[in-house]
């Protein structure tokens, strides 16, 4: 068996291999930084409090229709990512039988014309296999939220409320965040999916996508407009949320 440093030159350029591992590094890094339990709080970590009071408010509502409602409105969401993630899935293995065009393509726009079929396959198999882990992460948020929605129902109708229901809508509000979690995941995969398209053009196109699309995250989670409005007056907030992420991390 040839060596990898011998195999992958046969399939890429130096430069796209460079530009992939800039790729995995960046996609994988910005989860880390927005999830971190640590340091300055992202959106997502933000939200995760206002979860936690939503279920929090939801024992104290009755008629509970809102809070189905809301849940129904982050199922939906969930289930359009998904399909859509399918859909994409097809189109590209689609392309993948049209390999040859592509490169026809590429040598009229003087790209990549040294690259073999085999190149132009195996990017794109990357990248469905980048859109194949979106389309697992928007299922299983979806399936979180419905345990979600039985943890909800488990609970007692206002005026009766016991520390069994306490504890459920405890629960319920760690799964919410799970839920939404593993779909903010999915939505960051398909950023970089998006980015990765790029790569069709050159190991540098997909460098610069790449480095554009972690720096967009990267302001929407902490510098943003939005995040400064969900911080105001709310410090506490993230204190309270923390403790309850890595306990469910345990």
């Amino acid at each position: 068996m040839e060596p990898t440093a011998e195999l992958l030159p046969r399939f890429f350029s130096w430069t796209d291999i460079a530009a992939l591992a800039l790729f995995l590094v960046a996609w994988n890094g910005m989860t880390w930084l927005i999830e971190r339990p640590t340091g300055p709080p992202s959106v997502q970590r933000i939200m995760a409090g206002h979860r936690i009071r939503w279920m929090e408010a939801m024992l104290e509502r009755e008629p509970r229709i809102m809070d189905a409602n809301l849940l129904t409105a982050l199922r939906a969401g969930a289930s359009f990512f998904a399909s859509g993630a399918m859909i994409a899935i097809g189109g590209v293995v689609a392309m993948m039988g049209q390999a040859e065009r592509l490169a026809t393509v590429a040598r009229d726009l003087r790209l990549d014309t040294e690259m073999s079929r085999a190149g132009w396959e195996a990017k794109l198999l990357i990248l469905a296999l980048v859109l194949a882990s979106a389309f697992a992460k928007f299922v299983w948020a979806h399936r979180l939220f419905g345990y979600c929605a039985v943890l909800m129902g488990a609970v007692g109708p206002k005026g009766s409320t016991t520390d069994a229901d306490r504890s459920l809508a405890r629960k319920a509000a760690l799964i919410n965040i799970t839920a939404a979690k593993n779909f903010n995941r999915g939505l960051r995969t398909v950023y970089f999916a998006i980015a990765m398209l790029t790569w069709l053009l050159g190991g540098l196109p997909l460098i610069l996508a790449t480095l554009a699309t972690a720096a967009t995250l990267y302001r929407r989670e902490f510098r943003s407009s939005s995040r400064d409005a969900l911080l105001a007056e709310d410090a506490d907030l993230v204190a309270e949320t923390t403790p309850l992420q890595r306990k469910l991390e345990d």
